[in-house]
């Protein structure tokens, strides 16, 4: 971002570690999150896309399947879809893997939707994070009446970690005071990219609170001081190579959430069908999409 204050103005909203397993009703917080994006070929997104992923949605909803999922369309950057998933452990995600290959009835129901959805897809690559406690302040779980996640990319560079974790604790020292309602969860990429690579996931009920964080920029300073905000923007500055901020919708059609999801919010989360039966996938079964 073009500086610190703002590049951190994220963690002032409400922040969600998007965990959307089963285990997310636990007071616990799961520890590992996989986001699985999609790129679509130009001109095959929006419903088409819909149609193809609501296979997906049938296929976990009939086998009444544990662990849940959230899926998001982007609204910035190239066409593509995320989808984002927790566990409480590694050990957690091996079991519900497992689980899914023994159940001859889903596996077959979620190859046939890949083979119809690989159509829709330039490629597919997925990303596995662990979240970092104590980098984290008051995370929220309930994300059922959020529309909007902003994800903030930070690539830290290297035999740089000593600094950056001191500019998340300045951070969160400086929120705490100057923005008391913040809370945020921090993520470091373990597999699937580059090294020192962490994210910030804010969710939004509506994109008028990010007319209203910007405003919160003023606070965070003067919670800071001249001479803290002044060690944050030099410390920042050692300690981060770059960093991107990306924003996506939330899409009901593309996600498998709990039933109190679907409860609490009913006329976002139970859309009318996407045509899914409509969509009729090749005969030939193929490997599922990861």
């Amino acid at each position: 971002m073009r500086r610190v204050s703002s590049m951190l103005l994220g963690l002032s909203l409400a922040v969600c570690c998007t965990c959307v397993a089963a285990a997310q009703e636990k007071s616990s917080m799961p520890k590992v999150l996989q986001i699985t994006r999609e790129f679509v070929k130009p001109g095959k997104a929006g419903m088409a896309h819909d149609k193809t992923e609501s296979l997906f949605v049938d296929a976990m909803t009939r086998a009444k399947w544990p662990t849940h999922y959230l899926g998001m369309t982007s609204l910035s950057g190239k066409s593509r879809a995320l989808f984002l998933t927790s566990y409480d452990s590694f050990d957690a995600w091996e079991k519900d893997s497992a689980a899914v290959d023994k159940n001859p009835t889903l596996s077959a129901a979620l190859e046939r939707a890949a083979v119809a959805d690989g159509e829709l897809l330039d490629s597919v690559d997925q990303g596995v994070f662990f979240r970092r406690e104590e980098m984290s302040l008051r995370t929220l779980t309930d994300l059922s009446h959020q529309r909007f996640l902003e994800i903030t990319m930070f690539h830290v560079r290297p035999g740089k970690d000593k600094e950056w974790t001191e500019v998340v604790k300045m951070a969160k020292a400086g929120y705490e005071k100057g923005v008391p309602d913040s809370h945020w969860a921090m993520f470091e990429q373990l597999y699937g990219g580059d090294g020192g690579v962490y994210i910030l996931l804010t969710s939004h009920k509506s994109l008028a609170e990010i007319d209203h964080a910007l405003m919160e920029d003023k606070q965070f300073e003067a919670a800071m001081g001249e001479e803290g905000m002044k060690k944050l923007n030099e410390l920042y500055g050692e300690s981060v190579e770059s960093s991107q901020n990306q924003l996506f919708a939330f899409n009901a059609h593309m996600s498998y959430v709990q039933d109190e999801w679907i409860k609490s919010d009913p006329d976002f989360w139970k859309p009318k069908a996407a045509a899914a039966s409509t969509a009729k996938a090749p005969a030939k079964e193929k490997t599922p999409t990861p």
